[in-house]
């Protein structure tokens, strides 16, 4: 067992968890962020639809509503420090029947409840205008022009690397097994070794029932729900420019259609209920409800090459909102519940949580020698890359050689991929922080390439 006693230990290094150690990292450097994965962002949070929601259709008066519309207006500011692509595209509800087009300004009360009131009901001619492509039938729609698409894998990577420049202590491959008390400090009991906190801060996403109950609540039930995607190729960026959304109706709020801000367009996800929190595969029901789907949407989409499919789990669960609650007499809090809006809420949370701790006095004053946040590679389409940056270039060449070509990556960025604060441990994790391998060819071309530099790299 280590000696030292970690002032909070955060259990989760997705968005959320990541989130909430900057946050306690910047009161203490004594934090500890533990995940039983191999690399932070590797559980939900790297499998999502990457948009960065206004909160505009947030239940009313509820706290995901709050802490979404903060959140929003936190990580637009903490992405323009960070470098992070966001791209504001503006997104369309739309109408397609009567009963989903008489919604519409039910759908504009909520978002003015909700605080936003940038909303705009639009004719189907109009929307037409805008979404050219869109298949037959359209009755009406709802214009959001804040929603925007993010990259939602460099952003709670930023977090944990800020954690870990503040103090914070990253725990890698470490499945928390067990929970007890002695002497007054949490012992937290993984895989690997025993770790003791002060407080504990459980944001395990999919498994934040299991870690609950191990402080002996039975409140909270997790279940997995997947969520499949086809990724269309960048030759058809054209046919949606801005994020494509169903009006909801009484079957629920359909798929969508979004732009990626790595140039892709997007299709999905599915919402299948599972039992297994492990299984991300693809199906052949997945692929052929999507096509369904998108053949009613956007019918011409179908004929445009998919790049790749993939799978997310979400935490689907029992509560109406999300459940952020603190346990003085355990010295516990829970950030459960939270379900994909969590991207763009995730630095409200954190500061949610940090007023929870001073009302409940504890000692919460940020530290004033804090580092600057990092500068994240740039990885959006629309931000200058490293290879079309002559001066960089030209005070490195490495990164103008050229190892990816379906998106554009250079040995330099796999090299700082390799060597920054939380450095890849694997290929995925090396795919999320440079873009390699997941363009067109899917590695066909690069791969054994990258393979070699990686390993090479690492060896360094």
């Amino acid at each position: 067992m280590s000696e030292e006693i970690y002032d909070y230990l955060v259990i989760g290094a997705g968005v959320v968890g990541a989130a909430i150690a900057r946050e306690l990292a910047g009161v203490t450097p004594a934090v500890a962020l533990v995940d039983a994965r191999d690399d932070v962002t590797d559980g939900t949070s790297k499998a999502n639809t990457a948009i960065l929601h206004t909160g505009y259709d947030a239940k009313p008066g509820t706290l995901e509503g709050k802490l979404v519309a903060r959140g929003y207006e936190l990580t637009n500011q903490y992405c323009q420090e960070t470098d992070i692509g966001v791209l504001k595209t503006g997104a369309i509800l739309v109408a397609w029947d009567q009963e989903q087009a008489e919604s519409l300004p039910g759908l504009q009360e909520k978002a003015e409840q909700n605080g936003y009131f940038a909303t705009e009901i639009i004719s189907p001619e109009e929307v037409y205008r805008e979404l050219p492509r869109l298949g037959e039938g359209v009755t009406g729609g709802l214009r959001v022009p804040g929603e925007s698409v993010i990259d939602a894998w460099s952003v709670p990577l930023a977090y944990a690397t800020e954690a870990v420049a503040r103090g914070a202590t990253l725990f890698l491959d470490h499945q928390v097994q067990g929970i007890s008390v002695q002497d007054g400090v949490t012992v937290v009991k993984t895989n690997r070794s025993e770790l003791k906190a002060r407080w504990v801060v459980n944001a395990a996403g999919l498994y934040a029932d299991e870690i609950d109950e191990m402080f002996g609540y039975h409140r909270l039930e997790v279940h997995p729900r997947k969520g499949e995607l086809f990724v269309f190729d960048k030759l058809a960026a054209e046919f949606a420019d801005k994020i494509v959304l169903a009006a909801p109706s009484k079957v629920g709020k359909g798929v969508l259609i979004s732009p990626t801000i790595f140039g892709n367009i997007m299709l999905g996800p599915t919402a299948d209920d599972m039992e297994d929190k492990t299984d991300t595969s693809t199906t052949e029901e997945g692929f052929e409800f999507l096509r369904s789907k998108g053949a009613k949407i956007m019918p011409d989409l179908l004929t445009e090459e998919v790049t790749s499919a993939y799978a997310g789990l979400r935490a689907a669960n029992n509560q109406s909102d999300y459940l952020i609650d603190l346990d003085a007499a355990q010295r516990y809090v829970i950030a459960g519940a939270i379900r994909s809006t969590g991207l763009t809420s995730a630095l409200a949370v954190a500061e949610y949580i940090l007023g929870m701790l001073a009302e409940a006095g504890v000692e919460v004053a940020i530290r004033d020698d804090l580092p600057a946040a990092p500068v994240m590679p740039r990885l959006g389409e629309h931000q200058l890359r490293p290879y079309q940056d002559n001066e960089k270039i030209q005070q490195d060449p490495e990164y103008g050689t050229m190892v990816c070509f379906c998106e554009r990556v250079t040995r330099g960025e796999i090299r700082d991929a390799m060597h920054s604060t939380i450095p890849a441990h694997n290929l995925k994790g090396l795919r999320r922080r440079t873009r390699a391998m997941n363009g067109r060819c899917q590695g066909f071309f690069c791969g054994a390439e990258v393979e070699r530099l990686f390993n090479e790299q690492k060896g360094k």
